[in-house]
């Protein structure tokens, strides 16, 4: 059930919020975290859904945050309810005026006491998260250069600039079974790799991240070829008895071939952003291997 509140204020929200409470009967819901989504208007929706599924493996009060027009006075509008697919509350709150400038001074009284907090930008992030008004609130600040409205490449490179412990990418994360596979390769054969490529669309910030990881890892260059998708197509590792290779055309089922074995398929779908939320949920220190890549990428982009 979803209450409007109309030109109201964090108390408001906050009282909405102990009303739902009552009403359903749950005076304390089992929430681990807070998690802020801030998106335009048109995607708002969208990125609600997503976060009420990742709820689900992680109980939260989850605030949408839509900043308006600054211009003009102050206002202040909330939908905020329980149940409805949610494990916890939820806030979509609509700022237009001067406090759209100011979105903290009504999220933070808000967080929920002695818990972590995060923020996602499921589109277009700000250039540097840890410095933004409300990524200033939270321990994990959560991005998708993959998702922006315009320049993936650059909105990837730039997150990487501005990396700080804390930040991440779901551009980073689509990574995590390729990353799987492709360590467990290595082990199943110990063998010297002396080059490589990554295939994939011509602007995918995953590809780009996987290139580094590889270059990082294996100190050797690492091609990177483009393909028609979707997403990355194909990754080959060289070695002196034959190539390592993952191929996978169709974005659902790979085949991995490998030196002295026969071809194997493996299920490797792209996941869709809900499950790479959940994922990224799960840690909330910082990721040291994504740093390092962050780095990689940069470094080899001022060459």
């Amino acid at each position: 059930m979803m209450i409007a509140l109309t030109d109201t204020d964090s108390a408001g929200i906050a009282a909405e919020f102990v009303k739902a409470r009552t009403r359903a009967g749950s005076p304390a819901m089992g929430m681990v975290l807070t998690m802020v989504v801030v998106a335009d208007e048109e995607d708002a929706d969208r990125a609600m859904d997503m976060a009420r599924e990742a709820s689900h493996e992680h109980p939260a009060r989850v605030l949408g945050v839509i900043l308006g027009d600054a211009r003009g006075d102050s206002q202040v509008d909330a939908q905020v309810g329980t149940g409805s697919g949610w494990t916890g509350e939820t806030a979509l709150i609509r700022l237009t005026g001067e406090v759209a400038r100011h979105p903290e001074s009504v999220v933070l009284p808000l967080l929920l006491p002695d818990s972590p907090v995060a923020v996602w930008w499921p589109t277009d992030p700000p250039p540097d998260p840890a410095n933004d008004p409300l990524g200033l609130l939270a321990q994990r600040r959560i991005t998708d250069s993959a998702n922006v409205s315009r320049g993936r490449a650059k909105a990837l490179h730039a997150q990487c600039r501005s990396y700080t412990p804390g930040n991440t990418d779901l551009s980073w994360t689509r990574l995590t079974p390729w990353r799987a596979l492709l360590a467990a390769a290595l082990d199943q054969h110990p063998l010297k790799v002396t080059g490589g490529y990554v295939s994939a669309e011509r602007v995918n910030p995953s590809a780009d991240l996987l290139v580094a990881w590889l270059r990082n890892r294996l100190k050797v260059d690492i091609e990177r070829r483009g393909s028609g998708g979707p997403g990355i197509t194909a990754v080959e590792l060289e070695t002196r008895e034959g190539p390592i290779r993952i191929s996978r055309p169709d974005g659902r089922l790979a085949t991995y071939t490998s030196p002295g074995h026969p071809d194997r398929p493996i299920a490797l779908r792209r996941r869709d952003v809900h499950e790479l939320l959940a994922e990224e949920l799960r840690r909330l220190d910082e990721d040291d291997v994504y740093a390092a890549v962050a780095k990689t990428l940069t470094r080899s982009r001022a060459l």
